[in-house]
């Protein structure tokens, strides 16, 4: 009876609970948070320092007993404590401009397709002791088709391929539901390491996640460009342990990054292999989309295209496509119910 009282005065949420970023979506007002799921632990005494925007400056300047941490590991909860704790702050965030002194909001939010029952039970977990009312899941190949603006629920084939931070999820959807689908725990974080290990084997070089993030952006690509980019990078040489600044192409990134690219290509092919005939038969008039921050690597929808010999759009918006999903299910969830996925806990009266 409490918790909805207190649900009269909350805002319904959708959360795109991401590896990289959580974005956070307010009913009737749309995206209002989109921060980095990082969190600043202080190892002496325990607490959270800093959350999301303030934690991410943080990164590789701290002393040894101030840990920066992701507590999500390919879109999967790997700290629970701190997960809870995250989403409580992004949840009072949201309220913290209205009377609720107590928010007990509807949730909804994006999980990977495929986890398993202990990572569904332990993203809802979080959510409830964080404060939730309500909580519903939903698969992000899914969220991300919703948020498109593709029609789900007609008995015709769409293909969504959500490349985000964490993991790479790749989906055949019709009639409201997953057809066939694959997720990989290759995606944006894995081109940094790519990129990191590269330049140390190659060139000598050491480099931080946050230098190799900016380079992957400025310099990055899947495809062979028209006009090859070059970019000066500064990191440690490993032979005198001393400041260097060199110079890099766009080519070497992309040799750097291929092997992870043609893992991605790898699953997209054997995803539409195991498509029904009949829905094979919708793809060569329809597009398939990408969307996830890795659709934006330069030529992605390109080498996508190459590979599959199907054209490749990518979605408006692509970063946001999930949290949009997670929202407009959120304002239409009694049409929308049969395509959350299925909870194993009801909500706390």
């Amino acid at each position: 009876m409490l918790n909805k009282l207190f649900g009269f005065f909350s805002k319904d949420i959708g959360i795109d609970l991401g590896t990289a970023n959580t974005l956070v979506y307010v009913r009737g007002k749309g995206i209002v948070i989109n921060e980095p799921s990082i969190v600043a632990i202080n190892n002496k005494t325990g607490t959270i320092l800093e959350i999301g925007q303030e934690a991410r400056k943080m990164v590789g300047r701290t002393p040894g007993y101030i840990v920066v941490a992701r507590p999500l590991v390919a879109g999967v909860v790997s700290d629970f404590e701190v997960t809870e704790q995250m989403l409580k702050y992004f949840i009072d965030k949201v309220h913290q401009e209205s009377f609720s002194l107590l928010p007990r909001p509807r949730v909804v939010i994006g999980v990977p397709s495929g986890v398993t029952e202990v990572e569904k039970r332990a993203v809802e977990d979080a959510a409830y002791n964080a404060g939730a009312r309500e909580v519903y899941l939903i698969e992000e190949p899914m969220a991300a088709a919703i948020g498109a603006r593709l029609p789900v629920q007609e008995a015709a084939a769409n293909v969504i391929i959500d490349i985000g931070g964490g993991s790479t999820e790749v989906a055949v959807i019709s009639m409201g539901g997953v057809v066939a689908s694959r997720s990989l725990r290759i995606a944006g974080n894995k081109f940094n390491e790519d990129i990191i290990r590269y330049l140390r084997e190659e060139r000598n070089m050491l480099i931080g996640e946050a230098t190799a993030e900016n380079i992957k952006i400025r310099l990055g690509s899947a495809y062979p460009l028209d006009e090859e980019l070059s970019g000066e990078i500064r990191g440690r040489d490993l032979v005198s342990g001393l400041p260097r600044e060199i110079v890099i192409t766009s080519e070497e990134i992309r040799k750097a990054i291929s092997r992870s690219v043609k893992s991605i290509l790898t699953d997209i092919k054997a995803t539409i292999e195991e498509t029904p005939p009949e829905l094979i038969a919708d793809l060569l008039s329809r597009n398939v989309y990408l969307s996830g921050g890795g659709s934006l690597l330069r030529g992605m929808d390109e080498i996508v295209s190459h590979e599959i010999k199907l054209p490749v759009k990518v979605v408006d918006d692509p970063l946001t496509s999930v949290a949009r999903g997670c929202g407009f299910v959120l304002e239409n969830i009694d049409k929308l119910k049969e395509v959350l996925v299925e909870t194993s806990k009801e909500a706390y009266l």
